[in-house]
């Protein structure tokens, strides 16, 4: 699997956290000390934004990291990956 499918996936995953709870961009991003532009980068996977800002966004709600072993994107989750 390359790189920026799993970035990609984590940052689906942060946005969808960031829903569940029911938070803004604008009050994630207080409450991690970011700004929110990190917040949209984080969300969007990119690949220029450090591991740290992805650390402190989950952090931030109260998650952390684990890794499984790497299995192929579905379709839906293809098509909704921005891999521009």
């Amino acid at each position: 699997m390359d790189n920026q499918t799993i970035l990609c996936r984590i940052g689906s995953a942060l946005q969808q956290a960031r829903a569940q709870r029911g938070l803004t961009q604008g009050q994630l991003a207080s409450r991690a000390g970011v700004t929110r532009q990190k917040v949209v980068q984080v969300e969007a996977g990119l690949g220029t934004v450090g591991a740290e800002y992805y650390a402190k966004l989950a952090g931030a709600m109260g998650l952390e990291f684990s890794l499984t072993p790497a299995r192929k994107p579905t379709l839906d989750e293809l098509q909704s990956m921005d891999l521009t």
